[in-house]
């Protein structure tokens, strides 16, 4: 019924939004009221000094009651919470302009100050309404006020003016609703155009917040004391080993010892460049860069965090490329001299002239031959290492198969068999590595963890225990033996290449297992349980935030 009347009427559908032209014409509506209110009161204060060509003053005071009343009575419903629609707008307009023109024709004519009030009637409409109807409420107060005067002039025999009076107030209604329209059109479009724009800058700083939050860099704003202010996904992953929410982008712990100390440094002199460092055991390797975040203050700081990962694989892409290139020259000049020498000593230990000695150093020289074999073997395992491949994987259902698997390579010892304990943790995290890849590093950790708690305890046994970080969001694997452990000064050695405290090892084991872990975004430390032997963790990163 609404669209068929605005059709009808010629209306469209521009103009205020909904709440805003019902917030206007309740402030109209409240001049309404003070209008008849004050137009009723005078019908009180000395009657008999009306003017004596009050026309019909019955009927006026009829009229001005009745104003009163359809107004009080739309105030009402409005503050009863009713929400006008544009047709009652456009029917309360109509309304007041009829109304203003029979007090008008029932006191003295267009002559009276009461003309002038239809001229706010029309300019509200337009205000409220600024369509083609707009035109129609000054075509309409036209006609009324042209109409009053000829009746005037024709029966009451009033005076020409009047007529020149209600022509020049048409001239004034289509006046004020040409340029009501036109203000209202612009103030409108002024507006759509403000809406418009606020709604890009809200979807922009929507799209920019996802973006800092799913960068891979680290993103601190602090203060001049420490506090952080805002973190975004990545440094909390890096910096405090959780990772928020989505809707989560602040945070209330401290600053790691290490950030901290660094912002104090550049505090004083900010052309130092701080040193990278770990936030925990179990984190990867980060760099610090500090700037100010407003120049003027100067008491917000704004912090990116680097996982120096990445660079730490291009760099190893560059180091394991040249190491290709010289090991694919020298290799077969190594094994082929060393080969002989093996050969050669095998041939010497058939012999029945050795004495004790004799054996004992042919013992050697094979034992060493073998060593330098195994390193010549693992170098050309890292030069040849292939990009990794992730795949999504579950990790309770994936390590219960690698653990069998594995116990089924093992040489069979009936008397001290290899056990290997199992712990998962419930609602562990999926993950995303390259299978084959961390077989390897697993394989290389049992390994290592079954030889040292056999030489310490007499039996080969380890545990695997799977479980989730802090936050829930990434899944790890500690290997824990029942080995004698490592001593404190060599612990911060044993992914180094080459270093080795076995005597028969090559010292690439740990290395190339740490550099496994970093091509698949995991990370392999040390970790401090407080138990007998040595806990090795694999953190993985998380399965939404790869590089």
């Amino acid at each position: 019924m609404e669209n068929v009347l605005q059709k009808a009427a010629g209306l469209n559908t521009t103009g205020p939004p909904g709440h805003q032209r019902g917030r206007l014409f309740r402030i109209y509506n409240h001049y309404r009221v003070v209008l008849s209110v004050l137009l009723v009161t005078l019908l009180f204060v000395a009657p008999t000094e009306f003017d004596s060509r009050w026309r019909a003053l019955e009927y006026y005071q009829a009229g001005v009651i009745s104003y009163l009343a359809i107004n009080v009575f739309i105030a009402l419903v409005l503050l009863a919470g009713f929400q006008p629609r544009n047709r009652h707008i456009v029917i309360s307009i109509l309304m007041d302009i009829l109304i203003l023109h029979w007090l008008l024709l029932t006191s003295t004519g267009m002559t009276g100050g009461l003309a002038n009030l239809v001229i706010v009637a029309v300019a509200a409409g337009n205000i409220l309404t600024p369509t083609r109807i707009g035109t129609f409420y000054a075509a309409l107060g036209a006609i009324c006020s042209l109409g009053i005067a000829i009746w005037s002039v024709l029966t009451l025999l009033a005076s020409a003016d009047e007529i020149v009076r209600a022509g020049s107030l048409g001239i004034l209604y289509f006046a004020a609703a040409f340029i009501l329209q036109y203000i209202s059109r612009r103030m409108v479009r002024s507006e759509a155009l403000a809406n418009s724009r606020a709604r890009s800058i809200a979807e922009l700083e929507q799209i920019n917040r996802q973006i800092i939050q799913r960068m891979r860099t680290g993103i601190l704003v602090l203060d001049r004391f420490g506090s952080v202010r805002l973190a975004n996904a990545a440094a909390e992953e890096l910096l405090f080993g959780s990772v928020p929410g989505e809707d989560s982008f602040t945070h209330s712990q401290i600053l790691p010892t290490p950030l901290r100390q660094g912002l104090e440094d550049w505090l004083q002199n900010p052309g130092r460049r701080t040193q990278p460092f770990q936030a925990m055991p179990t984190a990867p390797m980060v760099q610090a860069n500090f700037t100010q975040l407003d120049q003027e203050r100067g008491d917000q700081i704004l912090v990116f965090i680097d996982d120096l990962s990445k660079v730490t694989q291009q760099a190893q892409q560059m180091k394991l490329a040249s190491l290709g290139r010289l090991t694919a020259g020298i290799a077969h000049e190594i094994r082929n001299p060393l080969g002989a020498i093996s050969h050669a000593s095998q041939l010497m230990r058939e012999s029945e002239h050795l004495d004790d000695g004799d054996r004992k150093m042919l013992d050697i020289i094979q034992r060493h031959s073998r060593r330098v074999n195994g390193i010549i073997e693992n170098v050309l395992d890292l030069s040849r290492r292939r990009a990794a491949s992730s795949d999504l994987v579950q990790i309770d259902t994936w390590l219960k198969a690698f653990r069998d698997d594995y116990l089924q390579t093992l040489d069979k010892n009936d008397n001290h068999p290899a056990e290997i304990i199992l712990e998962i943790e419930e609602n562990l995290p999926s993950a995303r590595f390259d299978v084959s890849q961390i077989e390897q590093v697993l394989v290389n950790l049992c390994d290592n963890g079954l030889r040292y708690s056999e030489e310490n305890t007499g039996e080969p046994k380890i545990q695997l225990h799977a479980g989730a970080t802090a936050d829930g969001e990434r899944a790890f694997i500690d290997v824990q033996d029942f080995g004698v452990g490592i001593a404190a000064e060599y612990r911060a050695s044993i992914f180094e290449p080459f270093f080795t405290t076995d005597k028969g090892g090559t010292g690439l084991g740990l290395y190339l297992a740490r550099e496994l872990c970093e091509s698949n975004q995991a990370h392999l430390s040390l970790v401090d349980n407080k138990k007998t032997g040595c806990c090795f963790r694999i953190t993985f990163a998380h399965h939404g935030r790869m590089i």
